[in-house]
């Protein structure tokens, strides 16, 4: 009798596990709401707001300089951003991207957007204090639990997609080209 019981305890708690991790991994924003706001500061220095791109497609790409999955999508990432930033789209005039840095080490992070070529204007480094809870407050605010995760944006702010695929960015944007 203990058998058959322990059995059913181990599949509850494998259960439970899964279920645990798919809720704690899912997106904290989904498709048709709005983008939370934030102000912060560019590599560059300049102060910067999300607000400011409004009328464009923006992809808020959450990465890391240590995290080999983010630098694999990042040629992906230049080739959309080369194709597509400065085209007219039906509903707003061009693609950028806003890189978001959930970084400890800002020298690592900056070498890393040189090597990988990262030439759009919006990089923000998201301090963490502990890259396992990914804290730093853009992260937060946006309820990051792992890295790559990105959301892109219609020119009205809101959420129209959530980590796509590069193929499925691509034909999102392709859709809504002006003819």
């Amino acid at each position: 009798m203990l058998k058959k019981y322990g059995w059913l305890l181990v599949l509850l708690v494998i259960t439970i596990y899964f279920v645990g991790r798919y809720f704690y991994f899912m997106p904290k924003y989904t498709n048709g709401r709005s983008a939370p706001e934030f102000s912060a500061e560019l590599l560059d220095g300049r102060r910067f707001e999300l607000r400011e791109l409004r009328g464009k497609y923006v992809l808020l790409d959450f990465w890391g300089s240590w995290c080999g999955p983010c630098r694999v999508q990042n040629p992906a990432l230049v080739a959309s951003y080369q194709k597509y930033h400065q085209q007219r789209f039906t509903d707003g005039a061009g693609f950028t991207i806003v890189s978001i840095g959930v970084e400890q080490d800002r020298d690592r992070w900056q070498n890393a957007i040189v090597q990988d070529k990262l030439r759009w204007p919006y990089h923000i480094l998201d301090r963490s204090a502990n890259l396992r809870f990914f804290d730093g407050a853009i992260a937060t605010l946006y309820g990051i639990t792992e890295v790559p995760t990105s959301y892109l944006l219609d020119p009205q702010g809101q959420i129209i997609g959530v980590n796509l695929e590069p193929g499925q960015l691509e034909r999102l944007l392709q859709q809504r080209l002006s003819k």
